[in-house]
């Protein structure tokens, strides 16, 4: 998949795919015309949700830097907010302590509140953040959902929407530091209880503790297609 040139923290640009009829175009990475399993064994990038807060206890930013240290040993490179402070800075300073590559997407209005970080593989300044959430998940292999805010829920169910309609088939995995994440767990598994969703969907994210487990959760994620969008749908049948 072409990701487009990336440009340097310091400068400024944007990628967007143009066609001479309808303009801009924006794509998800998965296609409703034909079949498509990720191969979890080959994930090459990630991309992280997390926060940008920095009034957090020292153990959400301890497991957010290992996260970034763990994945960039890996060998994979990773696609988050470009933020330089809170979780997210976290996330980026440990990947490149171990000389990992680390891609930002910020919307140009966000760059001085969040204070983009300035040592990042590469940048993307885009419009909104609508096209921020695009970009972040149509260049993923895998998403990985750290502590957050409203923000991050966002994102991550947005993930979690377009798995559940077969647009993007790749893991989700919730990194649960200081239990941070077992209400929302609980709420989740009500919303399949009371049949809002299927009780497959609960094989759309999976749920780690540390962030040393990511990898093999990664790796032993569920199988996912395009035919999820024939159990979207919540019928008695699949309920």
């Amino acid at each position: 998949m072409e990701i487009g040139n990336w440009v340097t923290p310091r400068s400024f640009g944007c990628w967007f795919k143009y066609t001479p009829r309808v303009g801009r175009l924006l794509v998800y990475n998965i296609t409703m015309n034909k079949k498509n399993v990720i191969d979890t064994h080959h994930v090459k990038m990630v991309t992280v949700y997390a926060s940008s807060s920095s009034a957090l206890k020292p153990v959400y930013y301890d497991a957010a830097r290992r996260l970034g240290e763990v994945l960039a040993g890996a060998g994979k490179s990773i696609m988050y907010g470009a933020g330089g402070h809170g979780l997210m800075g976290a996330v980026a300073d440990g990947a490149l302590s171990r000389n990992g590559e680390v891609y930002g997407v910020v919307p140009s209005f966000l760059q001085n509140l969040e204070l983009t970080h300035q040592s990042l593989t590469g940048l993307k300044i885009v419009e909104d953040m609508h096209t921020r959430k695009q970009l972040m998940l149509e260049g993923s292999d895998a998403v990985v959902t750290l502590p957050g805010g409203s923000g991050t829920y966002e994102e991550m169910f947005e993930a979690l929407t377009m798995k559940r309609l077969g647009q993007w088939v790749g893991p989700v995995i919730l990194v649960n530091t200081n239990g941070f994440y077992d209400g929302l767990l609980e709420f989740m598994n009500h919303s399949i209880a009371e049949r809002f969703m299927g009780s497959s969907h609960l094989k759309m994210w999976s749920v780690v503790d540390e962030p040393e487990d990511v990898l093999d959760a990664i790796s032993n994620s569920h199988d996912w297609d395009s035919d999820a969008l024939q159990f979207a749908n919540v019928t008695v049948a699949n309920a």
